[in-house]
């Protein structure tokens, strides 16, 4: 065993770079030979929800990329009878099941931790499995705040672990080639990109706090957020519609179009102003607790006057563009117009009504044979990063994860504080607003706590 985990982080890391080059391997077929002999060891922690997809996805690569689903971890006991009987049926292997992430992360032999977990918790579990020698996939957005952001790179370069964040587009052919489109000049010079989330949600009621269920262990779910008495309605799934625990439909969704707008823009840099306002409509607030909007409208602008906008439509709504776009972004240039819905682009050329271009393969279906049935290709992709030992070969690592987590951040404190917010992104502080600078970050509950030294 300890040989093995030699391989993987001496050999691997310390000089696969000049290895892959003096062969003539890419780090992606480098990858498929090393992942044919050698077996990566993975942990998902949260496996309700994201967590299914996840267990999907790496157990589909069992075979192919010899990857071992070892355990599953989750705050609440009663998902491990279900996700351990899909495990062995997928892969003829029952996994160990722990609710400590802690004792997941002791354990030598995991390689690597699949983080599916409320937002809440996305930052300190990447950090802790860094400290503990383990790559991480984690889900968007990277973090809950922009701090906590900002102290996943440091830890991933700390400790020479590979984070990968879930912004699954980054690694579909079809958005990718989109963007190559885009940043080719494709629609000429691009001044602004929208992102739409338009997503109906009903209200989701109100109870009364109560006691947890015996399967929960309900302290280590609330992990750094502040604690309050259980309620039945801010649990599972709902947590997004609470700040201490999500960020809205703005910071659930919407991370992925916003990474797909900053990514076509071609900005690796945060915006220098930021104006958000919106609220909850549609439904009736004496019967619903939610805090987060369900309609929200956001304007970023970079340093060099191109627009970032964004919209979130909670209740019912009409589809837009000629794509009829619900999920999905448009960009706008000076030649023309690009759309992008899934896995689907259509570009227009200034007023014409027929694209002049656009994706080969439409639709899900198609979309999937390139993927995999799982969408793969994204968890893939982190692998050969692992072998490769280079933070370059991930399609989005935690810094690109960071900028783009961070735009709906900074719209969430604009709404919060209603009023336009400058913000100074070298120092990642805004301007002259203290105020504002304590929305950055949160106070942790003891022992959940991020050091400002990780």
């Amino acid at each position: 065993m300890t040989q093995r985990r030699d391989f993987i982080k001496k050999s691997l890391i310390g000089s696969a770079g000049m290895a892959i080059g003096g062969m003539g391997f890419s780090a992606k077929s480098y990858g498929s030979i090393i992942g044919a002999n050698e077996r990566i060891n993975v942990a998902i922690v949260g496996i309700r929800a994201r967590g299914v997809s996840h267990i999907n996805a790496w157990c589909e690569m069992k075979t192919s990329h010899n990857v071992r689903l070892k355990t599953l971890c989750d705050t609440d006991e009663q998902f491990f009878e279900a996700r351990s009987k899909t495990v062995f049926e997928k892969t003829g292997i029952k996994p160990l099941t722990e609710w400590d992430m802690r004792k997941v992360l002791d354990d030598k032999e995991i390689d690597a931790v699949s983080f599916a977990t409320p937002n809440h918790w996305h930052a300190l579990g990447t950090i802790w499995a860094c400290q503990a020698g383990k790559h991480v996939y984690v889900e968007k957005p990277a973090s809950h705040n922009i701090w906590e952001g900002r102290k996943m790179i440091e830890a991933s370069r700390k400790y020479n672990k590979r984070i990968q964040v879930g912004f699954q587009n980054r690694s579909i052919p079809n958005v990718m080639e989109a963007i190559k489109f885009l940043h080719d000049g494709g629609i000429g010079n691009i001044h602004m990109a929208r992102g739409l989330c338009i997503k109906p949600r009903d209200s989701f009621g109100i109870a009364k706090d109560s006691t947890p269920p015996s399967t929960l262990h309900y302290d280590r779910w609330l992990g750094p957020a502040p604690h309050r008495a259980y309620n039945e309605k801010r649990g599972h799934y709902n947590w997004h519609w609470f700040w201490d625990t999500g960020n809205g439909d703005t910071g659930n969704q919407g991370p992925h179009q916003f990474d797909i707008a900053r990514w076509g823009l071609n900005k690796n840099e945060h915006p220098v102003s930021v104006f958000s306002s919106g609220g909850i409509y549609g439904i009736d607030r004496t019967q619903c607790e939610q805090e987060t909007p369900n309609t929200q409208i956001t304007i970023a602008k970079y340093n060099d006057g191109k627009i970032l906008e964004f919209e979130t439509r909670g209740r019912y709504s009409n589809a837009e563009s000629g794509l009829g776009i619900k999920i999905g972004n448009i960009f706008y240039g000076s030649d023309g117009y690009l759309e992008i819905d899934g896995d689907t682009w259509k570009a227009y050329r200034k007023q014409e009504k027929v694209p002049f271009a656009g994706s080969k393969v439409i639709g899900s279906t198609e979309v999937a044979s390139l993927t995999g049935s799982n969408n793969t290709e994204h968890f893939v992709n982190f692998l050969d990063a692992i072998k490769s030992g280079k933070d370059e070969t991930l399609h989005c690592d935690i810094n690109e994860g960071h900028y783009s987590s961070a735009v709906p951040f900074l719209a969430n404190i604009s709404y919060r504080l209603g009023r336009e917010l400058k913000f100074m992104g070298d120092y990642e502080k805004f301007a002259n607003d203290p105020e504002a600078d304590t929305m950055l970050s949160r106070r942790y509950r003891s022992p959940y706590v991020i050091p400002s030294e990780v």
